[in-house]
């Protein structure tokens, strides 16, 4: 908050500044606000203060990826870690979490880990061999016709289960064959489907025959570029299509059974890819740069994709979603916006004309943390307070996960440090505080309300720093782009006040700098200075 200026006998005025708001890099930025700035935090607000300390929990040599449910887990080169454990092996390269039930689920490899059981395997099942037969079974202990297939020696519990719906390859005499069946019962080396379900020799079709070549029987899964949970489903879209799991089981994407419980896909048939997806108040949302699909219903019977046209989350964003004070983020085309449900709102006016791309974010519940860079290809950490509006940069952070445990931010950096960011709760003992917190606040342009020249004698701040923690201020003239110290360096444990004189000079306009290492809290700033003449026609220093 500016104060009102308070003009003395001698001429002399004193402007106040007792509120420090977030970052404003717009060119109409008024007196005192903040135009870049480095590892500040607004958990003091209205005071300017430095960021608190992370942890770093853990390095990863190649990491692929940051998930937590119920503990945190990750990829490092080719290994899936539970709560620190080895658990099973992926493919390298970067990778999408989400979690159902007891099952924590990995795309682009299609790999489970089951944290109850303790095991680790694959979505999809597979098996071949050179010949099937295809016979008549039974079925619920009834006798049945045309609903077999046999591999002599071959248990097929061991791949499959009843529920499955399989795909099945390699028919040439009876091409109809090849066909997605569901399994009812399995019986050592006999799979037994609905009746009738295949086309058998013979003029009545249910002579026994057997196909020979390169036989295949499986279960698969969609290739799903962007996956989360709702309602006991996985749901997930690949560039052009929405699919859903069967409920409750993360392992069968093609049943059809005509029950409430069946799997569903549809392709919304709209121009554009998919961009991203997420499960927000109880409903999957699908997103495209320029459209945004909500799924109603709650059986595939009643599933409905209503669309709308609007700005979705930008192409390598996908990891930008996050929601925080229940309001549901992402980086769009156009800047961060602000989704409750109903049409997003922009809330990044604060970055001025700067775009910004390739992002990832995470929340704390009530801050929205967000690393992404800009069309100068630099990497920042920003955050948003949802609480008070305001925006803060913290660092270059490059980080491409983001996780939540045990009341903790955890985000994953490129160069595979796991830190613990924002307000530290309960640390593993692993965990150690990194050094020494260097911060800068750069406040916009002063014109102080005058259009004349005017020279700043005093400058008074009243700051408290931590033990070891110093703060220095610096002055620049008329964007001269020269920054000169006013004062010492200010060192002091306890809050308190500095008077700093500064050399007279006239200037249209100047610009103030606060910078140092540690911990630190300004409570104010003030700033006395004269009002002198208008302003010549000539440049330079007058």
């Amino acid at each position: 908050m500016k104060l009102p200026a308070v003009r003395y006998a001698d001429g002399i005025q004193q402007g106040k500044q007792d509120q420090f708001k977030g970052l404003n890099h717009n060119l109409g930025a008024k007196d005192g606000e903040l135009w870049d700035m480095r590892n500040l935090t607004s958990d003091y607000f209205p005071l300017l203060a430095s960021r608190p300390r992370r942890m770093l929990f853990k390095t990863l040599t190649v990491p692929g990826g940051l998930f937590c449910w119920d503990k945190l887990c990750w990829v490092d080169g080719t290994t899936f870690y539970y709560n620190g454990e080895a658990k099973g092996t992926v493919t390298a390269g970067p990778k999408t979490f989400t979690a159902l039930g007891a099952y924590i689920v990995i795309f682009p490899d299609k790999a489970y880990y089951n944290t109850a059981a303790d095991e680790f395997g694959s979505l999809e099942a597979a098996w071949s061999g050179a010949s099937l037969t295809f016979a008549n079974g039974k079925i619920y202990d009834e006798d049945a016709d045309a609903n077999c297939i046999q591999a002599e020696g071959v248990n097929w519990a061991d791949t499959f289960k009843a529920g499955d719906a399989v795909t099945i390859s390699g028919c040439t005499k009876h091409p109809s064959n090849n066909k997605t069946p569901i399994i009812r019962e399995i019986d050592g080396d006999k799979l037994y489907f609905y009746e009738y379900t295949f086309d058998l020799d013979g003029d009545d079709g249910i002579t026994p025959y057997t196909e020979s070549g390169d036989m295949k029987v499986e279960r698969t899964a969609p290739d799903l570029l962007f996956v989360c949970e709702n309602e006991n489903r996985l749901w997930g879209c690949d560039r052009t299509t929405i699919y859903a799991s069967k409920l409750g089981d993360i392992f069968n994407w093609n049943v059809y059974d005509g029950l409430a419980t069946d799997s569903y896909s549809v392709d919304t048939g709209s121009a554009g890819s998919f961009t991203a997806c997420i499960s927000y108040l109880g409903y999957p949302i699908f997103f495209k740069e320029d459209h945004i699909y909500k799924v109603y219903g709650s059986i595939p019977t009643n599933f409905e994709v209503m669309g709308s046209a609007t700005l979705g989350v930008a192409d390598g964003s996908a990891a930008s979603l996050a929601v925080a004070g229940e309001v549901l983020f992402y980086l769009s085309r156009a800047g961060i916006m602000a989704y409750s449900g109903g049409i997003p709102q922009p809330v990044g006016a604060a970055f001025g004309v700067e775009k910004f791309r390739d992002a990832a974010a995470g929340s704390d519940g009530l801050k929205y943390y967000v690393s992404m860079r800009d069309r100068a290809g630099t990497w920042r950490l920003y955050v948003y307070d949802t609480q008070r509006g305001l925006w803060h940069i913290e660092d270059e952070t490059h980080a491409t996960h983001f996780a939540s445990s045990g009341g903790n931010l955890y985000l994953l950096a490129e160069d595979g440090s796991i830190w613990i960011a924002g307000s530290v709760q309960d640390p593993s003992e692993e965990a150690a505080a990194e050094e020494a917190v260097s911060w800068m606040a750069e406040f916009a342009d002063w014109y102080d309300d005058s259009p004349n020249k005017k020279g700043i004698s005093k400058i008074l701040v009243r700051l408290e720093v931590d033990e070891g923690a110093e703060a220095r201020l610096y002055i620049q003239y008329d964007s001269g782009g020269t920054w000169e110290q006013v004062g010492h360096t200010l060192e002091a444990n306890a809050k308190r006040s500095y008077y700093l004189p500064v050399i007279p000079r006239r200037a249209d306009h100047y610009r103030l700098k606060l910078e140092g290492t540690g911990g630190c809290r300004i409570y104010g700033l003030t700033r006395e200075y004269y009002d002198g003449s208008q302003l010549k026609s000539m440049p330079g220093r007058q």
